[in-house]
């Protein structure tokens, strides 16, 4: 059903060619809001255009790497200038290396960070005077379930995480005294995205995420609900939730069991090469222009809610034996 309180709203959305931001598009779309949107491939951003205005918008391509704070700002002004004002921010732009932290170059951390979290605070800085100017506006951040569960051979993918985490729950301090402006963060479990074929990785094997997986548009349809009620944190996925509370009350026997099943994880899986994925480089492959990446094909049965929810038992029963 479309809500008409959304139409003409103009929403920015970064990292928009695939996956989560462009599942984001096309919610946004289907509700009528005027969209501009920013990743760094400019031929598959146009194609996304062309699909929002299929659904009756107004949208506009911003090619743009987050990462460059300049082009950033330029992104904010001509949101500005293609809509007359700003209403929404989705930071969503974002990549992962994996691998033991010793073997990843120091180059591909650095890329991460720079891209987790200077992208976002790129972002921010970027609209929060266009907020405060109008006097209300909506940051959204897609942040992870990785700002609260530190995952094995992710080092600079948490550290980002757990810093950008950091960084909107300050600013939201910072904007306590201007009730109409919000800044909500979305901490999703394993999504279906290409984000896996996008990531750098050297463990020198094929990297799965770990089921259940959940659609991508899950996580958009809950980013479109926020504009209509903003709250400062969401989980989607009920994975979240649980190994957020898991760690919190185990969290040696969470770090134990996390490392343990990765370590069988790598055992079985089949070779794959050392790469940088798309960190440095946009991919030109197929993968790198779907919402989806495929994995909910063989993680959507019941089975796999049962291995997800083995894998929390493990820990916790870890847990309850070694306090015996």
């Amino acid at each position: 059903m479309k809500n008409n309180l959304l139409r003409n709203t103009t929403v920015v959305i970064t990292g928009a060619s695939s996956g989560i931001g462009r599942a984001t598009a096309l919610a946004f779309a289907h509700h009528g809001a005027r969209l501009v949107l920013a990743a760094r491939r400019a031929v598959v951003l146009a194609e996304v255009v062309a699909e929002c205005e299929e659904l009756g918008t107004e949208a506009l391509a911003v090619p743009t790497d987050v990462t460059d704070a300049e082009a950033v700002q330029r992104l904010a002004e001509a949101a500005v200038a293609f809509g007359g004002r700003l209403d929404v921010w989705v930071n969503n732009a974002g990549v992962g290396a994996i691998g033991p932290f010793n073997t990843i170059p120091l180059a591909t951390h650095e890329q991460v960070i720079r891209v987790n979290l200077f992208g976002n605070l790129y972002g921010a800085y970027a609209v929060l005077p266009i907020f405060r100017r109008q006097g209300q506006g909506i940051l959204i951040n897609v942040i992870s379930l990785g700002a609260w569960l530190p995952e094995p051979y992710t080092v600079a993918y948490s550290a980002s995480k757990y810093g950008l985490r950091g960084l909107m729950d300050t600013l939201r301090t910072e904007l306590s005294t201007e009730p109409r402006i919000h800044v909500c963060d979305v901490h999703p479990a394993y999504i279906d995205t290409p984000g896996f074929q996008h990531g750098a990785n050297y463990t020198g094997r094929v990297i799965k995420p770990a089921p259940p997986v959940f659609p991508a548009r899950k996580v958009a349809d809950t980013i479109v609900k926020l504009v209509h009620h903003p709250r400062p944190s969401t989980m989607v996925g009920w994975t979240a939730p649980a190994f957020r509370l898991l760690y919190r009350l185990a969290p040696a026997a969470t770090r134990w069991g996390g490392m343990r099943l990765l370590h069988h994880y790598l055992q079985q899986a089949e070779p794959a090469p050392i790469s940088d994925g798309s960190l440095f480089t946009p991919t030109p492959t197929r993968h790198g222009t779907d919402i989806s990446g495929g994995w909910r094909r063989p993680a959507s049965s019941n089975s796999s809610k049962w291995l997800g929810a083995a894998a929390v038992a493990a820990v916790a029963g870890y847990y309850a034996w070694q306090k015996k």
